[in-house]
């Protein structure tokens, strides 16, 4: 769906510049019409802004002729463009495109109830419980995030674009994940959130930030008066007591010590919050964190505890996150997105509350390639400690080797894995037929590291590959 929509250069810059002080010359007639802002080339419709933005490998304003002979009636531009078209000049277009576009859309999220969830792990199953308790305190809710969209968060052209289309389907509330990676590349621009939740930090996209300080002060940077009033942060996690402590705005802590009577197995998890008892239709138990988050944020935003409780018990299970899949094998399976060594590690130990010490934890695992090479030995040593069977494999190997990615995680293991069966198989298919012919009953099969996907990328190939449909094949069950 297009939302329709139309208004000329100058009233967007003059509500841009109304919420935003930004230095920009208009060369060109700022009468002109615009009926949408976009920074693809492939989204150019006749009428549009086109966004020049720079970005690592490609210039956008190397793309501008392409895009008026697509449509484009006017440039957002860093440098005056040798064309015959309206031109909006500024300093930094991908920092500068977000006002813009939220302005030409009249500033959705000021008609939505916003929410941001923010924080290394967790994000999705966060996002989804909250929404689930939303709808069932009767608000018309949408996720927006990982399972949604091509990036977790949206380019903020894009995103404008999305939220005005919620609003038009009279859509009331919206939560949605950010990234530190849309921090820093400014795609929340223009934007407000009722409040924003943070999960927890541990390492993570240090290829893209450097050090933990730069992917720290990233997410901290949503938990300021520029986004929202109000942070609901784990107090469990010293970057959370971080946030509360030093930042502006008003926070909410949660932590595991505002409940009691922990249980999960690899379907559900419980817990007793105040006088009720709470059942969460998605295992493991790292996940109690997650169902606080929402919790604690719901009573912020005025929720009764009736529909809290009821909200979570309706919460259908989340795509890859610790996703059981059924069969009657005596053995659990469950899928799950752990990709980062505190991941894997939350995500074996849940694994290990489930089936106690008689019986045994495999896991089916590999690290992604292009990015985050440093993970891989620790994820290594992590398997090898927390697992009694570690199957190496590949992940999205992309234009790495997968076999040095696999050596990679096997050089980490060293004395981790002394008590430890561990094999290597690059098939990832052939890897998880091997755990689930080696798992005996009373075990759990953990696959782990692409969750929710359905392909795999490697090389310049995109092939189908689905974690979970694989395992109902191997296994003879039907979805």
């Amino acid at each position: 769906m297009n939302t329709k929509r139309s208004t000329s250069i100058g009233a967007v810059l003059s509500a841009a510049c109304g919420r935003k002080d930004f230095e920009y010359e208009l060369i060109g007639d700022d009468k002109i019409v615009i009926t949408d802002v976009t920074h693809s080339t492939a989204e150019v419709l006749p009428g549009a802004l086109f966004v020049c933005v720079t970005g690592e490998n490609v210039d956008g304003h190397e793309l501008a002729q392409q895009a008026i002979d697509a449509g484009a009636v006017a440039l957002l531009v860093e440098r005056h463009l040798p064309l015959d078209i309206p031109q909006i000049v500024v300093a930094d277009t991908r920092k500068t495109q977000g006002t813009i576009a939220a302005a030409f859309w009249g500033f959705p999220s000021d008609d939505l109830l916003l929410i941001a969830v923010t924080g290394t792990n967790g994000k999705t199953t966060t996002s989804h419980l909250l929404g689930s308790i939303l709808r069932q305190h009767g608000l018309r809710t949408e996720v927006m995030g990982t399972l949604s969209g091509s990036r977790t968060t949206a380019e903020s052209t894009d995103l404008q674009r999305h939220l005005a289309q919620f609003i038009d389907r009279n859509v009331q509330v919206v939560v949605m994940e950010v990234t530190s990676h849309a921090m820093v590349l400014h795609r929340v621009e223009g934007t407000h959130f009722a409040l924003a939740i943070f999960t927890n930090l541990t390492p993570e996209h240090l290829d893209f930030h450097g050090t933990m300080e730069r992917y720290f002060a990233a997410k901290a940077s949503l938990f300021t008066s520029s986004y929202t009033s109000v942070g609901i942060v784990n107090y469990d996690d010293v970057h959370g007591r971080l946030i509360a402590d030093t930042h502006e705005i008003q926070c909410f802590p949660f932590s595991l010590h505002d409940v009691q009577n922990i249980s999960a197995s690899a379907s559900s998890h419980e817990f007793t919050w105040k006088t009720h008892q709470v059942k969460v239709n998605v295992g493991g138990k790292f996940n109690v964190s997650n169902s606080l988050a929402a919790v604690t944020a719901a009573v912020q935003l005025g929720v009764s505890e009736t529909d809290i409780v009821a909200g979570l018990a309706a919460a259908e299970t989340v795509p890859g996150r610790f996703e059981q899949v059924r069969a009657s094998s005596g053995f659990d399976v469950v899928v799950d997105y752990a990709h980062t060594p505190d991941a894997l590690q939350r995500v074996l130990l849940a694994a290990r509350d489930v089936v106690g010490v008689k019986h045994r934890v495999l896991v089916v695992f590999g690290c992604g390639g292009d990015r985050d090479s440093e993970k891989r030995p620790h994820m290594g040593a992590i398997a090898a400690k927390f697992a009694d069977y570690v199957v190496v494999t590949s992940d999205n190997p992309r234009s790495e080797s997968p076999a040095a990615i696999a050596q990679n995680i096997i050089d980490g293991i060293g004395t981790h894995g002394a008590n430890t069966i561990v094999k290597t198989e690059i098939d990832r298919r052939l890897a998880i037929q091997l755990a689930l012919n080696s798992a005996k009953s009373g075990d759990i099969v953990v696959i782990a590291g692409k969750g929710h996907e359905k392909n795999q990328t490697i090389g310049n190939s995109v092939l189908p590959f689905d974690d979970v449909a694989i395992v109902r094949e191997i296994l003879g069950v039907v979805a």
